[in-house]
This record gives C-alpha cells, sequence and structure tokens, in this order.
C-alpha cells in the first residue's frame, strides 16, 4: 500500500538521507579519481565551460557571449548559459583568496557535482519519503549511485550543465505532487523555465509536465489552476531568465537557445491557457480544440517571428560537420546506435522502474492512484526522449531512482522474510542485476575473443599516451598564436595555454569546423589554402585519439593522415615541445 505521509510534518529522516548522499558521493569520488588526478574531464564541454568562467572571472562582459579564442579574431557565439556560469565563478570567487585560483578550481570542480547531486538527491528523497516513506527515501536516493547515466552527469569534473537540467526536472517532478495548485505550478513552472534557459534540450520534459497537468484540467475543471500557473512561471521565468543573463537588448534571433522567438511562444501560450481558463468550463474534445487554436496561434508567433528556426538547430550544418561531427557524437544520437555498454543497463533498469510504478499504482487508491498514473507517463516520456537523444538518459533515471529505490526495499524484504532458499536467491539475483546491470555486459566481454589489434589507436581517452591537458600546456612555449587543431583538443588548448583555436566541437561556428575537418581530410596541397585562409600559426593533434584515427580512415590519402604516419608537408615545419611523440605540432611556414 503507497500511503500519502503530506500531512506528517516532522518526520523527514534527513540524517539518512544526508548519509545516502554521502554514500553515493564517496561512489563519485572515488570513480572518478583517476581522472581527477590526471586531470582529464569527462568531456570537452566541460572544459570549455571553464574557459568561459575564467574568461569571466577575467572582466569579459556578463552580457557577452563570445569566445574570441574560437576562430579569431572575430571569436564565436556561445549557446550556454550563465546560470551555470554562477556557482562556478561564486567558488572561485571564494576560495580563490584562500588557496589560489589553480586550488580554488580544483575545489569547484570536485564540490560542485556533488553538491548538485545533493540537491537533486535531497528533492528526490523528500518526494519519496512523503510518498512511499523512509526506508523507500533513503533507497530512492542510493539507487540513483547504480544508475550509470545518471552517475556519469555528476562525477567530478562534470561541470557542464547537465546536472543542472537532471535538478530542474527533480524539482519539477516534486512541485506537481504539491497540494496547492498555484505554489506547485509556479515552483514546476520555474524549475522548467530554469532549465530550458540552460539548454533547450529539455524542451519535450517541459512539454511532458504541460500535458501532465493540461489532463488533470480536462478530467477536473477545478484542477485548470496548475496549468495556468505552471504557463505563467514558465513563460515569465523564461523572460526573466532571458533578461537577466542576455541583457534587454539583445534580441537576436537564434535556434538552439532560448531567444525572442521562443519567449514570444510560451508568452502567446500562457495568455491563451489563461483566458481559457476564466472564460470558459468546456471539457473534453472542446477544450482540446480551444487548446489547439491556443497552440497554433503561439506557432504562428514562433514562425513569423523566426521562420529560420522551424528547422531543427543542426539543420543548417555543413555536410562535413554533419557526417564527421554531429553524428559522431554518440550522446546527441538515438539509443538504438549506442553500445551494448550503455543499452543494456538502461534496458534492464528502465524496465524495472516501469514495471515497479505499475506495481505501486496498482496498490493504490483515490488521488494516490491518479498521482502514479501521471508518474508512470512521465517516466514513459523521459524515456521516449532517451530513446530519440541517448543523453537524456540521465532525465529518466532521475525519475525512475523513486520506483526503484522502492523495487529495491520490496526485495531485500522478501530476502529477509521468504523462508524458500530458491526464493530468496531469485530475489538476491534480481536485485544484483537492478543494482549492477552491467553484468550480462562484462561477463560477455569476458567470454568473448578479445579482437583488440596490436598498435591500433587508443579506443579512448584514458588509453592515450597523448594526455591533452598535460599537453596543451605545452604549446605555451609558443608565442601566441592560432591552432589549427582537431575539434576535440581545442577547449584543452584554450585552457591550458594562450593560443587561440580555429574551431572546436560546438555548432556555432559551423564554418571554421567544416574547414577543420576538410583541412585533415583533404590532400595536403588542397589543405594549405584551407589552414592558411584560417590565419592558423600552427597545426596540432594527438596521433592516438580517436579523433586522429577517425580522419585517417575517412581520408587515408589526407593531410591527418600523412601526419599521423609521420610524413608532413613541406610547408609544416615539425616542433617538438617535449611531449610524447603521439602529440604533434607543426609550425606553419610560408
Amino acid at each position: 500500500m503507497a500511503y500519502d505521509r503530506r500531512a506528517r510534518l516532522g518526520e523527514f529522516p534527513l540524517g539518512q538521507i544526508i548519509l545516502a548522499w554521502l554514500a553515493v558521493s564517496a561512489i563519485l569520488f572515488l570513480t572518478g579519481l583517476p581522472s581527477l588526478l590526471k586531470g582529464q574531464f569527462p568531456d570537452p564541454d566541460d572544459v570549455l565551460r571553464l574557459v568561459q568562467v575564467r574568461d569571466l572571472l577575467a572582466g569579459q562582459a556578463w552580457f557577452d557571449p563570445m569566445q574570441y579564442r574560437i576562430d579569431p579574431p572575430a571569436g564565436t557565439a556561445m549557446h550556454w548559459s550563465r546560470l551555470v556560469d554562477v556557482p562556478l565563478a561564486a567558488v572561485i570567487m571564494l576560495f580563490t583568496p584562500l588557496v589560489g585560483q589553480a586550488n580554488a578550481e580544483q575545489v569547484a570542480l570536485i564540490a560542485l557535482p556533488i553538491i548538485t547531486f545533493g540537491l537533486a538527491a535531497a528533492v528526490i528523497g523528500r518526494l519519496a519519503w512523503r510518498l512511499l516513506g523512509t526506508r523507500a527515501a533513503i533507497f530512492a536516493v542510493l539507487a540513483c549511485g547504480f544508475l550509470p547515466a545518471l552517475l556519469f552527469q555528476f562525477r567530478p569534473m562534470r561541470i557542464d550543465h547537465h546536472g543542472w537540467q537532471i535538478f530542474s526536472v527533480a524539482v519539477a517532478l516534486w512541485a506537481i505532487s504539491w497540494r496547492d495548485a498555484r505554489k506547485g505550478g509556479w515552483v514546476a513552472g520555474i524549475a522548467m523555465a530554469f532549465g530550458l534557459s540552460i539548454s533547450l534540450e529539455i524542451l519535450p520534459m517541459a512539454g511532458a509536465f504541460g500535458a501532465i497537468l493540461f489532463v488533470r484540467w480536462w478530467l477536473d475543471h477545478a484542477q485548470r489552476g496548475w496549468l495556468v500557473a505552471y504557463m505563467q512561471a514558465l513563460s515569465g521565468g523564461l523572460l526573466l531568465f532571458y533578461l537577466a543573463t542576455r541583457g534587454p537588448s539583445a534580441w537576436t534571433q537564434y535556434c538552439d537557445s532560448i531567444s525572442p522567438a521562443h519567449l514570444g511562444f510560451f508568452l502567446v501560450a500562457a495568455l491563451g491557457t489563461w483566458i481559457l481558463a476564466k472564460t470558459t468550463k468546456l471539457r473534453g474534445f472542446g477544450l482540446i480544440l480551444l487548446f489547439s487554436l491556443v497552440g497554433a496561434a503561439a506557432f504562428a508567433t514562433y514562425a513569423l517571428s523566426s521562420p529560420d528556426c522551424l528547422r531543427t538547430p543542426f539543420a543548417a550544418l555543413d555536410p562535413a560537420v554533419d557526417a564527421f561531427w554531429y553524428r559522431r557524437v554518440l550522446e546527441g544520437q538515438p539509443f538504438w546506435v549506442q553500445a551494448a555498454a550503455v543499452v543494456v543497463p538502461a534496458l534492464i533498469q528502465m524496465t524495472a522502474a516501469v514495471g515497479a510504478t505499475i506495481a505501486i499504482r496498482a496498490q493504490s487508491m483515490g488521488w494516490m492512484r491518479v498521482w502514479w498514473t501521471e508518474y508512470l507517463a512521465l517516466l514513459l516520456a523521459s524515456i521516449v526522449l532517451a530513446l530519440l537523444v541517448a543523453r537524456s538518459l540521465a532525465l529518466a533515471s532521475i525519475i525512475a531512482a523513486i520506483p526503484l529505490g522502492w523495487l529495491a526495499t520490496r526485495l531485500l524484504e522478501r530476502v529477509r522474510m521468504e523462508k524458500a532458499i530458491a526464493a530468496r536467491i531469485a530475489s538476491v539475483l534480481i536485485l544484483i542485476m537492478l543494482l549492477v546491470p552491467m553484468t550480462p555486459v562484462t561477463l560477455w566481454q569476458n567470454l568473448a575473443p578479445d579482437t583488440q589489434v596490436e598498435g591500433k589507436p587508443a579506443r579512448s581517452v584514458d588509453e592515450a599516451r597523448c594526455v591533452i591537458r598535460e599537453q596543451a600546456g605545452l604549446l605555451g612555449k609558443l608565442p601566441q598564436g592560432t591552432v589549427f587543431a582537431t575539434l576535440d583538443i581545442g577547449p584543452s588548448i584554450l585552457l591550458e595555454s594562450h593560443h587561440g583555436v580555429v574551431a572546436t566541437g560546438h555548432h556555432r561556428a559551423n564554418e571554421a569546423m567544416a574547414d577543420v575537418i576538410n583541412g585533415f581530410t583533404k590532400a595536403a596541397d588542397e589543405a594549405r589554402p584551407i589552414i592558411a585562409s584560417r590565419g592558423a600559426d600552427y597545426v596540432a593533434l594527438c596521433s592516438d585519439l580517436v579523433e586522429a584515427s577517425m580522419f585517417t580512415a575517412l581520408a587515408p590519402d589526407g593531410l591527418g593522415a600523412d601526419l599521423v604516419a609521420g610524413n608532413p608537408p613541406e610547408w609544416l615545419e615539425p616542433v617538438d615541445l617535449g611531449g610524447p611523440e603521439e602529440f604533434l605540432v607543426y609550425r606553419v611556414v610560408d
């Protein structure tokens, strides 16, 4: 039986939730320690985030989103939000007087992901306690430590925006469980406005929450206040965050981040929702028709404001950028192209979470049964989103943590109470598969023949001898200039040296990215004018990283393949900086 604990105040097991958070934090720290000791960021985006914060602390204007050392001298406008920069900058500023900026950055790199996880865990623990009791709340937080997609987004040095978006979804989920429609709708709307202002990738989840609140209205006219409050807070919050981070004069239209066209869409939708709440009591098909008209008006506002944005932000990518970069960023691709190490654990855990939610719903009565129906719908919506965009699995995971925590408590209780040995063993095996879903993948990898070929380029950053953060610092020995570098090492060059780079893996520099890809894949005589047109002073790459091997495989006769093979053209002069032989640096000569 699922109980409603909302009326029983003063019992929240804060100490136990903190202990559970500390246990998961220990897992995060220990699993991330090797990379932390090597200074190896989980992703190039994390590196560039620190570059952005350094520039802010060095005096770059708050409302200036440019990265002037990407595609210099004009630079590249970033689609990232200052909202994520604030906590990083605050921690660095706080600790710099005490330990110096370098050590303050290390504090921020370790502490902030764990603090962000703590905030999300507190929300999930609170919601689980209110609905399912103390044990389920504790195990819901502990379950977060066994969800790989979620764990990755909170590991040390993972300072990009995904953790904050997970927190936003957790807060919205908690808020729609409140008794007060106005307060709950407003908090959910502000939470999703915060997440959307960070990145548009959670737009489908904002829509899913809105759909749940629409169904409440559709089933009961008295519940219309939920959607009205949600839409008001969502549209107002988006406008507030936009003005706070972009400035009152920044009305440039972009398709990949919240822009005036998006603000217009949500403001019209919120106004239409409010008007319907005040003027009609229609239900059923009539209400759907009226909301269709509101949606059409909002969409027309968006389309007229920015017709170019009717396509996806990536539709205008250069074909070379689309094929070589976008289609190979696996976290942004559908689930069916992911590796077994991602797919198998996720399928096991998400299936278990769906089954557990159905079981909880079946045991519930009254409003709780309705609530768990809504919860199941949100969980399924997040799973569908994850199937389409793999990185969204982290959002599904934070929603799945509560039913998985409940399931873990039931399995442990069965192990303790069951007298039949076979049943107890079965419960233990199910629990192991639930918490360690990599087990079948690991067994297969151990039993399968090893196909690794001697001399093959490293399959991962951890296996490479070219530790780019260390090697990028060596470039500081050279006079300041622009480096024509492979996309993934560009952020480390910006972080560890005074040089600029032609491009990084960030799509607003589409033309520069295309030039980098073409420069490394075309023959040396064709690559030379491309590199010259970008004013590059140096060429750099790590020969044992995946990107270099991709250039070689894609174009065996291209410049990248020549450099990896040790056959540079005469217009590239090798530069020995004292790093490993895999770190290739050349000076461009006339």
